[in-house]
């Protein structure tokens, strides 16, 4: 599973990865999250983003119906109204439900079939994704979803996940071109509750959990994802250093994530934009945070 705050480069590290042919690479968001996740976070982070709950008494058809997957699910049932409309994606929802719920009966239903059997059925239902035959790791992103890292080791001990950090003065000033943008208190709050998390997962579990820094790969993604490669016991392969969708390379992330080009001078443009006033706040509020991830002398 693929984890970054908001704005911090987790669609553009997705993109990335997509052209491997050895990854099933998730053509979205994977949004894993139900309605019934409920604990000390559920009111910072969209529940969508968390790693899913399920009834006790539930089918394999409610559970489906359950996980949210937002993106994947509205391009295919009502495409019209998708941000993803132009995208030439071929995927019968129910038909993938269809194949969830037989993956789910044959082997029974826990936490981590139904995760596995969500992805597994994506592909099989995706009659247009361009395989290598090569597939043997299935790649997911949800934002902030390295906040339940303790809950993915337990469901899959074998699981790897790389969460993706970008300074926040950059970050912060991407997230305010949204319709709606989070004011610096609440980003940066979450900011740098997500970035606790995932250094707190990474001592606990450093062979598993990968923290790479957005402003890196984007330098240089084929040497940074190609180390990263080398962690998951997968080859290095020249497709990674281009973002793509499909195993087609793409000119721009968007409509996939806030960040256009993925490129060292539109980082320090976005940062740029931001006044003295909220880039003093943002540094202040990211104090703790910025030696750790060697912001302390960039862009501040």
């Amino acid at each position: 599973m693929i984890s970054a705050m908001y704005e911090n480069g987790g669609n553009t590290t997705h993109r990335f990865l997509d052209g491997h042919p050895q990854l099933f690479v998730y053509p979205f968001e994977s949004q894993l999250g139900t309605r019934r996740v409920s604990d000390h976070l559920s009111s910072m982070f969209p529940l969508k983003y968390r790693w899913p709950e399920f009834a006790l008494d539930a089918s394999a058809f409610d559970d489906y119906r359950e996980i949210i997957d937002e993106e994947g699910k509205v391009r295919a049932r009502t495409p019209q109204v998708s941000k993803f409309r132009n995208i030439d994606f071929d995927m019968i929802d129910d038909e993938r439900g269809s194949i969830y719920r037989r993956i789910v009966e044959r082997e029974g239903r826990s936490r981590a079939t139904n995760v596995a059997a969500f992805f597994r059925a994506t592909f099989e239902a995706w009659h247009n994704f361009k395989s290598s035959g090569q597939e043997e790791m299935y790649v997911g992103y949800s934002p902030i979803i390295v906040v339940d890292a303790e809950k993915i080791a337990a469901d899959f001990p074998n699981a790897h996940i790389v969460h993706i950090v970008r300074n926040p003065w950059s970050a912060y000033a991407e997230t305010k071109k949204r319709a709606v943008p989070l004011g610096i208190e609440h980003y940066m709050s979450a900011w740098t509750m997500v970035q606790y998390y995932a250094m707190l997962a990474a001592s606990k579990r450093p062979e598993r959990v990968h923290i790479l820094r957005f402003e890196d790969i984007i330098a240089d993604p084929e040497n940074v994802l190609g180390s990263l490669c080398d962690k998951l016991a997968l080859q290095r392969h020249a497709a990674i250093s281009k973002p793509s969708w499909n195993s087609t390379p793409i000119e721009e992330v968007y409509p996939w994530g806030t960040i256009r080009h993925p490129t060292a001078q539109a980082n320090v443009e976005r940062a740029s934009e931001l006044d003295p006033s909220e880039r003093e706040e943002i540094t202040l509020r990211a104090r703790p945070f910025l030696d750790a991830f060697r912001y302390t002398d960039e862009l501040s």
